[in-house]
């Protein structure tokens, strides 16, 4: 497979996407044909709001990778934005299915596991994928989370995601937004 499907009114070449990814990729699986947007290294700030705590920003480095099966790899990191210091890290697989639907398991170093549904959608500009959890699993001294979302936007060169928990006994509500530019 050479080229990937409509995107922004060009193509998305996987030659140009080996490059900007500075590897020699193996072909796309077909199944990722919808996720070629994602791809790359994707960095920028961040800001968090939860009612148990002070609002805070951060610096955030999200990365997807494909090997050439159907998924894509991903892995997340936060920083503190003034010292640089680490915050938070995470690293999973988007599996999509398809039919439009796609799946995520993500694991956390906090003890948190989360598997997710939920679909992806091309758009002009990139892709839409919009998760839920179907479960969130803790290890016995995880902080108790009942429940997340998550969504990616890719929009050019910029990716937008945002995350939303049920934890400390409040309901689901809007924790994250980052918005990141696509390195080079």
């Amino acid at each position: 497979m050479t080229n990937g499907p409509r995107h922004g009114g060009g193509r998305f070449a996987l030659g140009h996407v080996r490059y900007r990814l500075g590897m020699d990729a193996p072909d796309l699986h077909p199944l990722n044909a919808a996720l070629i947007p994602l791809l790359g290294t994707w960095h920028g700030p961040g800001e968090g709001a939860y009612p148990t705590i002070r609002s805070f920003s951060y610096g955030e480095t999200l990365t997807f990778g494909h090997v050439g099966k159907p998924f894509l790899a991903l892995q997340q990191r936060t920083q503190e934005r003034e010292s640089g210091l680490p915050l938070h890290a995470e690293a999973g697989y988007l599996r999509p299915q398809g039919d439009g639907t796609i799946e995520l398991v993500l694991s956390q170093p906090s003890g948190i596991v989360e598997i997710h549904t939920g679909t992806v959608a091309e758009t002009e500009a990139g892709v839409d994928v919009d998760l839920t959890a179907e479960a969130v699993h803790l290890s016995p001294s995880a902080k108790m989370v009942r429940e997340t979302r998550r969504r990616y936007v890719v929009e050019g060169d910029t990716l937008t995601c945002d995350f939303w928990m049920a934890a400390m006994g409040e309901p689901l509500t809007h924790h994250l937004r980052s918005v990141l530019t696509r390195q080079p």
